[in-house]
């Protein structure tokens, strides 16, 4: 979650120069979207590892319905932000675009520990 944040803060970071206070509010939105996103899949991949022990198949329908419940928390989310909230949608998109990538780095740094 670490890249996630620092890429987050860079691109609001940017926006905020580059553009309008607005922008850089929006570009902070679309990151934090991806970082709770990415904490709600931690909680449910642990929640799966303790569940396989004792019924892998539970475990599998778990990560199954975190996909589904992350997804519809993204287009929730979305919905917040740029209907109800007015945000700028350039700027959210590409906050949350760029911090996926930030969990992306974060996937092959532990690929590498591990």
């Amino acid at each position: 979650m670490t890249s996630q944040l620092i890429i987050g803060v860079i691109v609001t970071a940017l926006f905020f120069i580059v553009g309008t206070a607005w922008q850089s509010l929006s570009a902070a939105y679309g990151s934090l979207v991806t970082v709770l996103v990415s904490a709600y899949l931690a909680y449910g991949v642990v929640k799966a590892e303790k569940t396989a022990q004792s019924d892998p198949k539970k475990s599998l329908g778990i990560l199954y319905f975190g996909a589904a419940q992350r997804f519809i928390m993204v287009a929730g989310l979305f919905i917040v932000g740029l209907a109800i909230l007015k945000l700028e949608p350039l700027a959210t998109a590409a906050g949350f675009g760029l911090a996926q990538i930030g969990y992306v780095i974060n996937l092959r740094q532990q690929a590498r520990v591990n």
